[in-house]
């Protein structure tokens, strides 16, 4: 199960994402997600988990734990949606 991890602490590392959860159940992956542009945290993550009960607890016991001085926010994550390229362009011509 794919864990969306929202409300972060700027200074949480991926590694720390994943040891955080770790308690729970084996993660396959832990990722802090980082502006492209100053490669500082947006202040969320994805975490997966191989098992689904084990993420069910995760996300019952860690959702409103305080870590890094924020009270998380976590649900299962969403499949991604597709973005169109069909924006009105803000040139004139």
């Amino acid at each position: 199960m794919n864990l969306y991890v929202s409300n972060l602490g700027f200074n949480v590392t991926d590694n720390e994402l994943a040891k955080l959860f770790a308690p729970y159940g084996t993660v396959s992956s832990a990722k802090v997600i980082m502006d492209k542009f100053t490669q500082q945290s947006r202040g969320f993550g994805f975490v997966e988990m191989s098992d689904d009960t084990a993420a069910g607890k995760a996300i019952s016991e860690l959702n409103g734990k305080i870590v890094d001085g924020r009270a998380l926010k976590i649900s299962e994550a969403r499949p991604r949606e597709e973005r169109s390229n069909n924006r009105p362009s803000s040139k004139r011509w």
